[in-house]
């Protein structure tokens, strides 16, 4: 049993967690026990090799983009908890009087910019388009269909015509789309 799924968090870094996220102390215990389920080395922390063994995430085409999501503030290639709850974060549902920084329609937005921009240039290119649908659809379409769609996509989000989509693009690009929505997980309590 020297699982530190055993060791529990203290109220001070619950409540912490809890004004910083919005998840409820529920939530935020669930959520404890699963991050320490998925830490095999019992250190604390999880690696990238970590998130790639819960299965839903093995098999999605954007795993690795998913993956590297959970380390971008991270300096040592490892990811604490709560860094790992600020990532979740931007996947709680919105409810009315109850909004948080981190799971806003902004920083849902820029987190799925965040999911295109692959070299965190502050922009999408054509390339970085085409890479991450190449990443989403594998072979099942044809080369010359993806490169059209990447290009149609570009040429009707970028407004100042410099063949690349900016984050203020990317948003009016989705103004119409139900963001809170569509970027939602729903977290047992």
């Amino acid at each position: 049993m020297g699982n530190k799924s055993s060791l529990l968090l203290r109220e001070e870094e619950i409540a912490q967690i809890q004004e910083e996220t919005g998840f409820t102390p529920n939530q935020i215990e669930r959520l404890y026990s699963r991050f320490t389920s998925l830490d095999k080395n019992d250190c604390g922390t999880l690696s990238r090799e970590d998130f790639l063994r819960i299965p839903e995430l093995a098999i999605n085409p954007l795993s690795e983009r998913i993956v590297h999501s959970f380390f971008a503030e991270s300096h040592d290639d490892r990811v604490n908890f709560l860094q790992f709850m600020r990532v979740l974060a931007h996947f709680r549902p919105i409810r009315k009087n109850r909004e948080n920084k981190l799971n806003s329609r902004e920083e849902k937005l820029r987190f799925a910019f965040s999911m295109y921009d692959l070299d965190n240039d502050g922009k999408i290119s054509r390339d970085e388009l085409l890479a991450i649908l190449h990443m989403m659809v594998g072979v099942n379409i044809s080369e010359e269909q993806l490169t059209s769609i990447a290009e149609r996509t570009i040429l009707e989000a970028d407004t100042n015509n410099d063949q690349m989509i900016s984050f203020e693009e990317f948003c009016r690009a989705l103004e119409r789309t139900d963001v809170e929505q569509k970027m939602s997980i729903r977290f047992l309590n």
